[in-house]
């Protein structure tokens, strides 16, 4: 048996490729195109975390965890090449696509970015689905992180994917409808449009793992030693709420909350996320669904101000003087949004586990305050800058 990652050496696909490694004898895959490496520095950003290059990285699990089936191939997936290469040589049983341009801020920064965001990602699903049907695999198990930025922000509780339309009297089940609020989520929207298809047409089994707003700096896997660590961005485009405020109060920068800070936004720690990706890829082949199957990867929704008065209550534990600061939202948004979102596949498919906020948000804090200085040199970074076309 063979699992592909694809992302491998991005911040979710990197520990979930090591903890695939580490729980079963099959042999895991990684790919990457070192993209987000460059993404990052294209914005005048690093990782706060130092990164290891992938040698290193490979070199660590087989001393620490003594994983010996951890193996990687630098690849560019939107190379069709690269995937029949990718596919007739490794015939992968599983795959789990964490690959992407990740950044809604990056991708509405301007058109170029914008188009490459879509063709990147688009063309990357794509030739992974149409290489399955090519190469006559169509019962490799396809696992992707898309988003729960599909589903906008609606006044109703969000299903664990579809939905339910009445018309003229009559009901039926039918997809969500793509209510993405970026270029970057519109990728997601069309993906799951794409892997529905794909199910349809070829048959290729499908978990479509709308994951949340992910957090965290640690799995289990990393804690052992810095050469394992997974990347931790900061800066506006690529640094989501959690990480950007928690850098801003290391680096003694007000935490800024637009407005009342009340709407409610999905999400997950670093440590269930990967906990789900691993348990879907595996699955016995015997045992999983045949079907295209969407989980809600989400813990819960938590609002901006809860998330700002967290991180300041937790900085306290750390000599953090971290003050919460409201400024007027300069943003068309409803501010009190309270989002409900389902998440029973979810949650059965992790057997309950959770990380609560308090705890991912002091186990930052406990990685940040290592890199205080990195942090500090970039703080320019914590707000949009003036790009070059």
């Amino acid at each position: 048996m063979v699992i592909l990652v694809t992302g491998g050496d991005g911040y979710i696909g990197w520990p979930t490729g090591l903890r695939i490694a580490r729980r079963t004898d099959d042999r895991v895959l990684l790919v990457d195109n070192f993209a987000r490496r460059e993404w990052v520095e294209d914005v005048g950003s690093v990782s706060a975390t130092p990164i290891a290059d992938i040698d290193e990285r490979l070199q660590a699990a087989r001393e620490v965890h003594d994983v010996h089936n951890l193996s990687f191939v630098e690849g560019d997936l939107t190379d069709r090449a690269v995937i029949d290469e990718l596919l007739a040589v490794h015939k992968p049983d599983t795959i789990v696509h964490t690959a992407a341009q990740p950044s809604a801020p990056y991708s509405q920064i301007n058109g170029e970015r914008a188009n490459y965001t879509q063709h990147n990602n688009l063309q990357a699903t794509r030739n992974l689905l149409w290489g399955l049907e090519e190469h006559d695999m169509t019962d490799t198990h396809f696992i992707e992180t898309t988003t729960t930025g599909v589903y906008g922000a609606p006044e109703f509780p969000i299903p664990e994917g579809g939905a339910t339309m009445e018309n003229q009297g009559e009901r039926d089940e039918v997809p969500f409808p793509a209510m993405a609020g970026s270029w970057y989520h519109l990728t997601k929207s069309h993906d799951a449009a794409n892997m529905r298809l794909a199910h349809q047409q070829f048959d290729i089994p499908i978990s479509d793992v709308r994951t949340a707003i992910v957090y965290g700096t640690e799995v289990e896997e990393t804690r052992e030693d810095d050469r394992l660590k997974t990347r931790f961005d900061f800066d506006y485009y690529f640094g989501t709420v959690t990480h950007r405020f928690c850098a801003q109060a290391v680096a003694g920068y007000p935490v800024t909350v637009y407005g009342k800070g009340e709407q409610r936004k999905p999400f997950v720690s670093l440590e269930d996320a990967v906990e789900g990706l691993a348990q879907l890829a595996l699955t016995d082949p015997n045992d999983r669904p045949d079907n295209l199957t969407v989980y809600n990867q989400v813990a819960r929704a938590i609002s901006i101000v809860e998330i700002a008065n967290t991180i300041a209550d937790v900085g306290d534990e750390f000599d953090l003087d971290v003050a919460v600061e409201h400024f007027e939202n300069p943003r068309d948004e409803d501010e009190t949004h309270k989002m409900e979102i389902e998440n029973d596949r979810y949650a059965d498919l992790i057997d309950g586990q959770s990380v609560t906020f308090e705890e991912g948000v002091r186990d930052i804090f406990k990685t940040l305050v290592r890199y205080q200085e990195t942090i500090e040199a970039h703080e320019d970074r914590f707000l949009p800058g003036v790009l070059e076309e």
